[in-house]
């Protein structure tokens, strides 16, 4: 069955080779990027390569939450229904370290605004087939500072961005909990994947990036992952299991949503 599929991040890496298979199959695909010519360029690759010329594209900085904002609007003017979301879109180093909001970037582009984004386009996500949210997290997970996501706290680049992806799969896990009709799935792709965020922030690689392409493809229309909301999938163990301890439990989920919605609203 054709779905209609939105991949943030998708004018590089995991998210841009995951959209070309996905492409292949004849789905409805809509790229983003921050960049309107990369992603111009990048949605004619892709119909091109995979002969299917329903690829489409949003842009949006993410590290500005007024244009996530803003593309949220465009989404839900342009889509009727949306079947399958994959919050790909991610930063670990940045020249920028805040954002003009007062955050730190990686707890914008990688919780904020998919927090954000994926609320504002619920409605579409409900009117879609068996719809799935697959959001990228990450091995590098640590205990949430609530200082440190407000903006009030500064941290370095690797506690901010193994932050951030644990608040991502707190909230995942929140989400899977009180939309039961979605199929909420956070996963870490792999670590150290041939990347260019992995080779700017890291300087080398250990896996392909086809790895994180495979499972995101599989979570995303695989049949025997139909059932699997609110779990955690870890790609480098192959399989499901636990997030970080720290963000494992109900009060702290609810601390982090709650102080979340005060921050976005």
């Amino acid at each position: 069955m054709k779905k209609t599929i939105l991949i943030t991040g998708s004018t590089d890496g995991i998210g841009k080779l995951t959209a070309l298979k996905l492409a292949k199959d004849g789905h409805e695909i809509y790229l983003h990027g921050r960049n309107a010519d990369k992603l111009k360029v990048v949605i004619s690759e892709i119909k091109t390569a995979s002969n299917n010329d329903t690829i489409k594209g949003f842009v949006a900085d993410f590290s500005d939450l007024e244009a996530v904002k803003n593309m949220a609007t465009q989404i839900n003017k342009e889509l009727s229904k949306l079947d399958i979301l994959i919050n790909n879109a991610g930063v670990y180093k940045s020249r920028v370290a805040k954002t003009k909001d007062g955050f730190d970037i990686r707890f914008a582009v990688n919780y904020l605004a998919p927090y954000l984004l994926t609320k504002a386009i619920l409605p579409l996500l409900k009117k879609g087939n068996a719809s799935r949210i697959i959001n990228l997290s990450s091995a590098a997970q640590a205990q949430v500072s609530i200082e440190a996501l407000e903006g009030e706290k500064t941290l370095s680049e690797m506690e901010a961005y193994s932050q951030s992806k644990l608040a991502l799969t707190m909230w995942s896990l929140y989400l899977a909990e009180n939309e039961p009709d979605l199929i909420v799935i956070p996963v870490n792709p792999g670590s150290l994947l041939n990347t260019n965020m992995v080779k700017e922030g890291w300087g080398f690689h250990r896996s392909s990036a086809d790895k994180g392409r495979d499972i995101l493809y599989d979570l995303a229309v695989a049949e025997k992952f139909g059932n699997a909301s609110g779990k955690y999938f870890d790609n480098d163990r192959g399989g499901f299991g636990a997030i970080h301890p720290a963000g494992d439990n109900e009060e702290a989920i609810h601390t982090l949503i709650k102080k979340t919605n005060e921050l976005m609203n």
